[in-house]
């Protein structure tokens, strides 16, 4: 097909990939509220959905990952029941099908959930169903990763639930939360499960911790992509049209390990000082597999389309780079080759043939 020009409602259109999204930081405002009210939940910062949205989006942009945390003890605080957990997911992918997004892999830390005295295993259930009621009538594929909390000791049971629940609509297993001081090799013995049980592993590493916790990611924690991972712009400096690399740059570039960048979320984590100095655009040129996500969209106030304009307007970015994190996104999704084909095949229509990135 001829291609529109370039314009929010034209990427808003265009099919997209997102492979880093939170489902506790996703939430409608209006959603919260109501859960809030349905539990007995009593300390939201505010109960009009306006208000609370720009709480939320004033809490994340603090410049600190651990203060960005922080708005999370609300969302997690009414998500605590099955019908709960089931809504949410059911809003999540109708959401995302909303903004164009048509395979999401969608993560979450099931040991948050079971203050009501859910099981690990009903918590996971509860969400797989309101992702299955959300894809009803709808073309938007969506599956789960599951995460165990990096500051806690619970990866094992979290990786033997993701084990149980592989290719029932769980793809993958992560870990989560405040990154300094909780390396990933504290979860070895998870990851080292999950490599011998065939669950796919991504890991939040280089967000806003240096480039050595993505090494650990990579070896011996063995990531197949590696979550946020911007960090890893401190070891390449380009040098006219040459990126000279360090060696867990190198490592990533030639070993083809995705990053699951977040452009917006690092803005407000601090990572950068604005989203013309993100590293996004000189990492993509410089041959990393670069993939574009939202992180949490009611924290970040942001979408997929949100993400995709502000790379077009701070880099330049047209289809071709558009169309390149999007195929790179799903050549690197936690599913097997014959359900990537006819999602490759969605984008194949829309975009045609990107020889630049073949």
């Amino acid at each position: 097909m001829t291609l529109l020009e370039i314009s929010q409602d034209s990427v808003k259109q265009c099919p997209k990939i997102l492979l880093h999204d939170h489902l506790d930081g996703g939430l409608r405002p209006e959603t919260i509220i109501s859960l809030a009210q349905e539990s007995g939940y009593t300390q939201l910062p505010s109960s009009n959905a306006g208000e609370l949205s720009r709480w939320m989006l004033n809490t994340a942009k603090q410049g600190n990952l651990e203060l960005y945390l922080e708005a999370f003890a609300h969302t997690v605080g009414v998500m605590q029941t099955r019908e709960s957990l089931n809504r949410v997911a059911k809003e999540c992918v109708e959401d995302l099908d909303d903004d164009g997004v048509i395979y999401a892999e969608v993560r979450f830390a099931p040991e948050l959930f079971q203050e009501t005295g859910l099981s690990l295993s009903a918590v996971v259930s509860s969400v797989l169903d309101g992702f299955k009621s959300g894809m009803e009538g709808r073309e938007i594929v969506a599956k789960a990763i599951l995460c165990a909390m990096r500051s806690n000791t619970r990866s094992m049971e979290i990786v033997e639930i993701a084990s149980d629940f592989l290719g029932k609509g769980v793809v993958g297993f992560d870990i989560a939360g405040p990154e300094i001081g909780h390396p990933p090799n504290l979860h070895l013995e998870a990851f080292t499960f999950a490599q011998n049980n065939g669950v796919p592993i991504t890991i939040h590493a280089g967000e806003a911790a240096g480039p050595d916790y993505i090494e650990e990611a990579l070896d011996p924690c063995g990531a197949d992509r590696i979550g946020h991972g911007v960090s890893i712009a401190k070891e390449v400096n380009e040098e006219g049209n040459y990126f000279r690399k360090g060696s867990t740059a190198s490592a990533i570039v030639e070993n083809m390990i995705p990053l699951e960048i977040c452009p917006t979320s690092n803005l407000h984590t601090g990572v950068v000082n604005s989203l013309s100095e993100h590293p996004v655009d000189m990492l993509l040129r410089a041959g990393f597999q670069v993939t574009v996500n939202t992180d949490n969209r009611l924290m970040s106030c942001t979408s997929m389309t949100n993400e995709l304009w502000e790379c077009h307007k701070a880099f330049g970015w047209g289809w071709e780079e558009i169309s390149a994190v999007a195929d790179t996104g799903i050549r690197n999704a936690f599913i097997p080759q014959a359900e990537k084909d006819p999602v490759m095949e969605r984008l194949r229509s829309w975009y045609g043939t990107n020889p630049s990135y073949n």
